[in-house]
């Protein structure tokens, strides 16, 4: 039994992803040692976010539905501890509600902390803990890398899915985000579009099996609706997915948009339940978050403003610096190339170019988010390009180039990481 499941799902193809994932968890660790060294549990961001959880796990209200001061009883309540009127925090309205994010990024932030006694968990003296909040980042990390090798893979191959791999899991920006707890928490959001975007197309794939559709399909349709609530869950305005995922269904199986439809309506419904269960089955709670909440914050002005443009394209770069290589490369082979612009590789590209325009449309707000999200998909785009190019008569010599690159590119990432640490 052991050999036969060792057969299965311990191939080549899947150590060597073990392997770069490991490598992305040892630099996201150290990342995070590097950012505990340097700084103090001061961020008043990550102080507010981890209390705001807290407060909802103990029963004191919804996480930023609205903001309010602490029970006198709860951990965090301190004295000179961080208020909502002190932190003058982004994207809040007059009421005092999150009208950006939902309360999963506070539950995941103080999820780790729940347990600890409270006399252990006050404020000031969070080095014992502060390392914490960031286990569950980083795991959302590991599963958006290990979504994105998998996708990868069945799009582009074993070399499309260690391309997209190793541009993924030395990613300045992408460690950042999974590293740093209190950076802005866009990971959990770039996952949760990236599942959805994928489960969907996945769904769409098996209408054409000869079955029962709602039910055989019922764990895909259950994964598209976390995933959806996890997209929503952590920014209101991931809500685009919602009918980007029904486009692709009926897309991929037009034959059976009947099918498709029910199949993305029931997801939504998982989803809106899941998305309900973040607040705790609360009604009033949920109605009054959604009320509040902004699932649209962008301008159309950032779209006329050339250099709004490039300081999205500067974030990508920043995002991941071999993109502004592959990137021109990737799009100059898609234009004059026919057979690379098929289905695989034109998917990750469009989702890729709207996040970009939605970043551009949010430039004052949740850019971030739909920033890193279309990072991963050009990386997944950039690979199957390259995974095209592997398989023609230059093989060696592309194959020369792409190792060179992305040797490169690993080396850099890991020198400047021991740079940091050193200051």
């Amino acid at each position: 039994m052991f050999e036969k499941l060792a057969r299965q799902f311990f191939h080549r193809p899947q150590c060597y992803a073990g392997l770069l994932l490991l490598a992305f968890l040892g630099q996201a660790v150290w990342l995070m040692k590097i950012n505990m060294s340097r700084t103090n549990l001061s961020n008043e961001m990550e102080v507010l976010r981890i209390t705001e959880g807290w407060k909802q796990w103990h029963g004191y209200g919804i996480a930023g539905a609205p903001f309010t001061d602490l029970h006198p009883n709860v951990a965090f309540s301190g004295d000179t501890a961080p208020t909502m009127q002190a932190v003058g925090i982004p994207g809040t309205d007059s009421a005092g509600f999150d009208t950006e994010h939902g309360p999963l990024t506070y539950l995941v932030s103080s999820g780790p902390l729940m347990l600890l006694p409270e006399r252990v968990l006050h404020w000031q003296s969070g080095i014992s803990w502060r390392w914490l909040p960031s286990i569950p980042f980083i795991a959302c990390g590991l599963f958006l890398g290990a979504s994105l090798w998998y996708v990868a893979r069945r799009l582009c191959g074993n070399e499309g899915g260690l391309i997209a791999l190793i541009l993924y899991c030395f990613s300045p920006g992408i460690l950042e985000a999974s590293a740093i707890s209190h950076a802005r928490p866009e990971i959990i959001a770039a996952w949760g579009a990236f599942g959805t975007i994928f489960t969907a197309i996945a769904v769409a794939h098996t209408l054409y099996a000869p079955r029962e559709v709602v039910l055989w399909n019922w764990r895909r349709i259950l994964l598209l609706g976390v995933s959806l609530a996890i997209a929503i869950g952590a920014l209101f305005g991931m809500i685009v997915v919602v009918p980007i995922a029904l486009a692709f269904l009926l897309y991929v199986a037009p034959i059976r948009k009947r099918a498709g439809l029910v199949i993305w309506l029931a997801a939504c419904g998982a989803g809106f339940v899941l998305l309900f269960t973040q607040y705790f089955f609360g009604w009033k709670a949920f109605i009054a978050g959604m009320h509040h909440a902004a699932f649209w914050t962008g301008s159309g002005e950032g779209l006329r403003v050339f250099g709004v443009y490039k300081v999205a394209a500067l974030q990508l770069v920043r995002n991941c610096p071999l993109l502004a290589v592959a990137v021109p490369i990737a799009l100059i082979t898609y234009a004059g190339w026919r057979r690379t612009r098929y289905f695989g590789n034109t998917a990750p590209l469009l989702v890729a170019a709207l996040f970009f325009a939605l970043g551009i449309a949010h430039a004052q707000g949740a850019a971030g988010e739909f920033l890193l999200a279309a990072t991963v998909f050009l990386y997944l785009f950039v690979a199957g390009i390259l995974a095209d190019l592997m398989e023609t008569q230059y093989r060696v010599i592309v194959t020369a180039c792409i190792v060179g690159l992305l040797g490169a590119y690993a080396l850099w990432n890991l020198l400047a990481l021991a740079q940091a640490a050193r200051g």
